[in-house]
């Protein structure tokens, strides 16, 4: 029997239409691609990182449909996130915009800083020094900025950068994280708009996005779109697949 010849322009549309909602399903469901615009979270992430995140990590809310359509009430197949998580989530103040950071504080605890060390409830949070993160300053000139390993109550480590320990956010007030809501700052901790500023504040169990989870790909933005033949050497191969803790 003779096979019988496709739909021709009709079926292009309908496979087009089917691969569409796939990739919404999965956006939507399982993950989710973003990028690193800033530096707030250098050393974990740097400016030109795309990443994977999880939207299975904490269940869903309205915010994990694209335009955040309110089709689901309140948080539904809720889990907890874990102290260390490094999260994406809806802007408090706006509930739109995308914003990347490190959960601290949980509901319950209390939060502060002092000296440049993070105290969880009332505790000081290990840190040690190791090597020096080579970056830039202001002005674009090469800088080496002092890296600790951070050593939370969990036993969660990941790095951070301190410039110093006497800048204007290195002492604050003591914090308590309301229930249904936690505290989150930028591993790069004097460069970073997080819960310490009324900007973001505490960050409300629905505005929870998701877990990042992988780094896809990572490229040193020497190149503009165009410029095929640059994004090679611009590409970060070390940093390919690295799982983000």
């Amino acid at each position: 029997m003779a096979a019988r010849k496709s739909g021709g322009f009709g079926e292009m549309i309908r496979t087009i239409l089917i691969a569409v909602g796939i990739a919404l399903f999965i956006r939507t469901f399982a993950y989710e691609p973003f990028n690193i615009p800033s530096g707030s979270m250098i050393p974990t992430l740097l400016v030109g990182d795309y990443l994977f995140v999880s939207k299975m990590s904490y269940g869903y809310s309205r915010h994990s449909l694209p335009l955040s359509l309110p089709l689901i009430p309140g948080r539904i197949l809720f889990s907890e996130p874990e102290r260390g998580d490094v999260v994406v989530f809806k802007l408090p103040t706006d509930n739109k915009t995308d914003y990347i950071k490190r959960i601290v504080g949980l509901p319950g605890d209390t939060i502060q800083v002092r000296d440049g060390i993070l105290h969880i409830n009332g505790d000081a949070v290990a840190r040690r020094q190791i090597e020096n993160f080579r970056d830039e300053d202001r002005y674009g000139r090469p800088a080496d900025v002092k890296q600790y390993i951070e050593t939370l109550p969990n036993g969660r480590e990941h790095p951070i950068l301190e410039i110093g320990d006497d800048l204007p956010n290195d002492n604050t007030g003591v914090y308590r994280v309301p229930e249904g809501h936690y505290f989150a700052m930028g591993d790069n901790r004097d460069n970073s708009v997080d819960s310490r500023f009324a900007k973001v504040g505490f960050i409300p169990r629905d505005n929870l996005v998701g877990r990042a989870e992988v780094i896809f790909y990572s490229t040193s933005a020497t190149s503009d779109v165009w410029e095929v033949w640059k994004w090679l050497p611009a590409t970060r191969f070390g940093r390919l697949l690295d799982g983000i803790v």
